[in-house]
């Protein structure tokens, strides 16, 4: 029997603004965490929202079944070669072949007081 996996197929995460390294061991990013614990590998397309230009549609992501991946926003690989600017309001939708639980996380030590925050997307 196919386990279908916990979550759901469509994420958006409204909030999104890529900092700076910033100084210090701990360097600022964001990142995407998605689980996937179905019987089933998901592929992810993932659209770039910005305030002042067209979406971005040409990034996929692929997380095995049963498996969990960081996907980094400020690693080139990871968004498919695309550069997400940095100190810039976006958004961003996932929409996933399969069910998953998706949750986003930003460091961002541009002053002194880091500050670390995280929470589960949006889903329909």
């Amino acid at each position: 029997m196919c386990k279908l996996g916990a979550g759901k197929k469509l994420w958006i995460i409204p909030d999104c603004e890529l900092p700076e390294e910033g100084e210090g061991i701990l360097k600022g990013h964001e990142s995407v965490i998605v689980v996937n614990d179905s019987d089933a590998d998901a592929t992810i397309k993932v659209t770039l929202y910005f305030t002042d230009k067209e979406c971005y549609t040409d990034i996929t992501w692929h997380v095995a079944a049963n498996r969990v991946h960081c996907f980094r926003m400020n690693n080139l690989e990871d968004m498919c070669g695309f550069s997400i600017p940095l100190n810039t309001q976006y958004a961003m939708k996932l929409d996933s072949s399969c069910n998953i639980v998706v949750q986003y996380g930003r460091l961002d030590n541009r002053q002194t007081n880091l500050a670390y925050y995280t929470t589960l997307g949006y889903n329909e």
